[in-house]
């Protein structure tokens, strides 16, 4: 059984990572513990973070605020068209 199988979360960073928000994983798991990042408008601190389907994430990235809904967990970090199936953009 891989490690993603029976498991209805993911880490926050390694999602963040698999869709590309970032380059690094380490970049994210920074990102993350500046606590800027929301999870269904909860903010966190925590890499660890549990993610799951649905969630609302409020992400500020490259002079941005990017707010998006987990449609996927990721099995792995694949190319851009690949992680962009992982979510979708909502608008304010």
């Amino acid at each position: 059984m891989t490690e993603q199988e029976g498991r209805d979360w993911q880490r926050l960073d390694k999602w963040l990572w698999c869709a590309r928000f970032m380059r690094a994983r380490t970049d994210c798991a920074a990102l993350v513990s500046q606590g800027s990042i929301r999870i269904n408008r909860q903010a966190t601190d925590k890499a660890h973070a549990r993610l799951r389907l649905g969630d609302v994430l409020t992400v500020p990235v490259r002079g941005q605020v990017r707010v998006v809904r987990v449609l996927a967990l990721a099995s792995r970090r694949g190319p851009p068209a690949e992680a962009s199936t992982l979510f979708e953009e909502l608008k304010g």
